[in-house]
């Protein structure tokens, strides 16, 4: 196959290329507009309990969780005539507003109800509502209800805060970080392509192929939000695996072509050859990397769905645009590819003689050959320095998305901020138990549940249809509507949601014996029911990863061990990113190098699966580039132990520079998304570029050589019954040597 498609790439390379530029127009000009289509939501399970709690709450009662908060301040205290006048004003006017209900005010609330509703120090007051809408829709109504009452009025300092106005900050802060880091990432890889290439237009070609995977890619999410939800996020990874793999699969492809013309092939049988080679490798690359990525498409987020999307689609157009238009760029351009040498031009501009080329990868054939004399010291050093540094992943605690992923400078962050601190409970982070057919409850009942829920640790008060209870003791009339047969408690508590507290707190009150059937939400809820929807599918995705890694491997190796050795190493390495995100995003450190970011006390789960699932596949695309080239000279060998310790060699020799560019390439691109202003944003491009290039070097450069040095002949053996089902390879040549 990959003969035939060298042969149409070069035998018609003019038509190719207008074709490409036809379709990249077409795809740009219908992508362009995905933007605005696309959702900050989706880290929930849309079939969990919390989320039909609150699709009754909204269906039945008309009521919604308070994700749109005013914090109204003063130094004359809220019961002045200004707070007062500001605060009952902006209450009236949110509920004349057609997408607000619920609308709940310090000034309006009887007293036993204002709890949550006043700081300590009275300087403070709440008036919460709930915006209706989707992830899509609901962000920008509270952003621009948030807009039209902030501000200082008669005195009194208005300020907007809540899910909707977090969600949208952090939907405008992506898409500015976006622009960011590709003004950073763009130049910056094309300064590291000069330096690998050395010449202008050979550095300038993984660019264009990258670009061609981002566009098309665009196109396809646009496509996808005519159909289903599709996160905002998924920019992220579009650009920067679109930019990445595209410089992975054209280095390995360009790479190939110029060996294959210092052997002695010229013009299109040179291109043809590096695609018959090399291209191979790039496609069974492709299919790892892409079923890593298809394992998203089981979790029940959308979130991890877009990525699913996202990178098949990004890897699928990246890998057709290295075998099919990085080869007809090729044959037009023929022997200029290497024109424009600013190695020359530097040494003419300094008047230095020209040096003596060096050989290519005699410092990896010298690494290599030191780890394999010997392997188990090596071998165990370096599992030990992955297993230090894995260790805090022990201690990891989960959460969801909230205010603390933005800057401090975000508003609602701020707000936020004040209420942790100043306020006895947040009244966001209320539990709201629905009670859909509690009409027919006996009142006894009810009043017993009430009680006994108003009396459990961490609880400060129960709003219900009896009453306002606080320890067990009615003490206000305020309470809840009864509608359509049903009713809710509101569950007013002073627990962090995303601790072990708020954890056992969600699950007290879903085993309390209630007087009808009960549904609990709220943001404790909610990530109770997130995480274990995640980990109830976790193993079936990890067992799609691990089952696709040994098919493939096996398939390009025709061993049995190599694949194995793969998902292990591959394992190892990401526990070790893994353990540093906990201590830098969970814990604190490093904060000051990082741009100030703090301490969350969690990481979002959903972010962990992103990474594993992207690194994993970034770490079988350096594994079959590697494996590949071990395998030529394997294949040629007379395959005794001897000769084993020479194709490692040789391969690591062959492909560790341009794997190691690869890494750093790659690197760049993830780091640039380090300059985020979002926190869990920041922690993916860090962790995705330690995890690419710890596996390049570490595993790539000490690990693999150490374990086939040990493993000998036995990196080869098939059993007799694979060998039947082996899927043969008969499309691949070795050039001569």
């Amino acid at each position: 196959m990959l003969k035939a498609v060298g042969r149409v790439a070069t035998a018609r390379a003019r038509l190719v290329l207008v074709a490409t530029l036809f379709v990249l127009l077409a795809a740009g000009a219908f992508g362009a507009s995905a933007v605005p289509h696309l959702s900050s939501g989706g880290f929930t399970d849309s079939s969990s309990p919390s989320t039909k709690a609150d699709a009754l709450l909204s269906s039945q009662f008309h009521q919604g969780e308070a994700n749109l908060v005013f914090l109204l301040g003063t130094p004359a205290g809220l019961n002045s005539p200004a707070a007062r006048t500001v605060g009952t004003e902006l209450a009236r006017d949110l509920a004349a507003h057609r997408y607000v209900s619920g609308v709940s005010s310090y000034w309006s609330a009887p007293t036993a109800a204002r709890a949550g509703l006043e700081s300590r120090d009275g300087r403070y007051g709440l008036v919460t509502a709930s915006v209706a809408g989707s992830d899509s829709t609901s962000p920008a109504r509270g952003e621009a209800i948030a807009r039209q009452y902030s501000g200082n009025r008669d005195g009194v300092t208005v300020s907007a805060g809540g899910a909707t106005v977090v969600n949208y900050q952090i939907n405008q802060q992506v898409s500015h970080d976006l622009g960011v880091a590709e003004s950073v990432a763009v130049p910056l890889t094309l300064l590291a392509l000069l330096i690998v290439f050395g010449t202008a237009l050979a550095a300038v070609l993984p660019l264009v192929i990258g670009g061609v995977a981002v566009v098309g890619t665009l196109a396809v999410l646009r496509l996808l939000t005519l159909f289903v939800p599709v996160s905002v996020f998924a920019l992220n990874l579009t650009t920067a695996l679109g930019l990445g793999l595209a410089i992975d699969y054209s280095l390995f492809i360009l790479n190939r072509y110029r060996e294959e013309r210092r052997a002695g092939r010229a013009g299109a049988v040179a291109v043809r050859a590096a695609v018959s080679a090399a291209g191979r490798t790039v496609l069974f690359s492709a299919v790892a990397v892409g079923l890593s990525m298809a394992a998203m498409l089981v979790f029940p987020f959308y979130f991890l769905r877009s990525f699913a999307y996202a990178g098949i689609a990004v890897v699928a157009i990246a890998a057709l645009g290295a075998v099919v238009v990085l080869p007809a760029l090729l044959t037009v351009m023929g022997p200029r590819v290497d024109a424009w040498d600013l190695r020359l031009l530097v040494r003419r501009v300094l008047r230095r003689r020209p040096a003596p080329a060096p050989v290519p990868g005699q410092s990896w054939r010298r690494l290599a050959l030191v780890v394999m004399r010997r392997p188990v010291a090596f071998g165990l050093a370096v599992v030990a320095v992955l297993a230090l540094l894995g260790t805090p992943f022990l201690s990891v605690r989960f959460g969801l998305p909230d205010d603390r992923a933005l800057p401090a400078s975000a508003t609602s962050h701020q707000v936020a901020d004040v209420l942790r601190a100043d306020f006895s409970s947040d009244s966001a982070n209320a539990l709201t138990v629905v009670l859909p057919h509690g009409a027919g409850a006996p009142r006894t009942e009810m009043s017993a549940y009430v009680k006994q829920m108003s009396s459990l640790p961490g609880v400060t008060g129960v709003v219900s249809p009896l009453g306002t209870f606080v320890s067990g003791r009615h003490v206000a009339d305020y309470s809840t509507p009864w509608s359509g047969g049903g009713t809710y408690l509101t569950v007013v508590n002073d627990v962090e949601p995303y601790s072990g507290a708020g954890s056992d707190l969600v699950t007290t009150v879903r085993a309390l014996p209630g007087p009808s059937p009960a549904l609990v939400t709220g943001l404790a809820a909610r990530s109770v029911d997130s995480l274990n929807a995640l980990l109830g599918v976790l193993p079936f995705a990890l067992g799609l990863i691990a089952l696709s890694t040994l098919v493939i491997l096996f398939a390009f190796t025709r061993s049995v061990l190599l694949p194995v050795k793969a998902l292990v190493l591959n394992v190892l390495s990401l526990s070790a990113t893994f353990g540093a995100m906990v201590w830098i995003f969970q814990e604190g450190h490093l904060s000051h190098l990082l741009g100030g970011v703090g301490a969350t006390g969690y990481l979002t789960a959903s972010m962990l699966v992103l990474m594993f699932c992207i690194a994993f596949g970034l770490s079988m695309d350096y594994e079959v580039f590697l494996l590949s080239r071990i395998k030529e000279h394997w294949d040629l060998s007379d395959r005794t132990p001897e000769a084993n310790t020479a194709a490692v060699v040789a391969g690591l020799e062959g492909t560790g520079r341009i794997i190691t560019a690869a890494a750093a390439l790659i690197s760049i691109v993830f780091l640039a998304m380090v300059t985020s202003q979002v926190s869990f944003i920041k922690m993916f491009g860090l962790g995705m570029a330690l995890a690419v290039l710890m596996d390049a070097t570490l595993v790539r450069g000490v690990l693999v050589p150490a374990f086939m040095r040990v493993a000998g002949r036995a990196n080869w053996w098939v059993p007799p019954t694979l060998v039947k089902v082996h899927v043969a390879n008969a499309d691949y040549e070795i050039p001569p040597a």
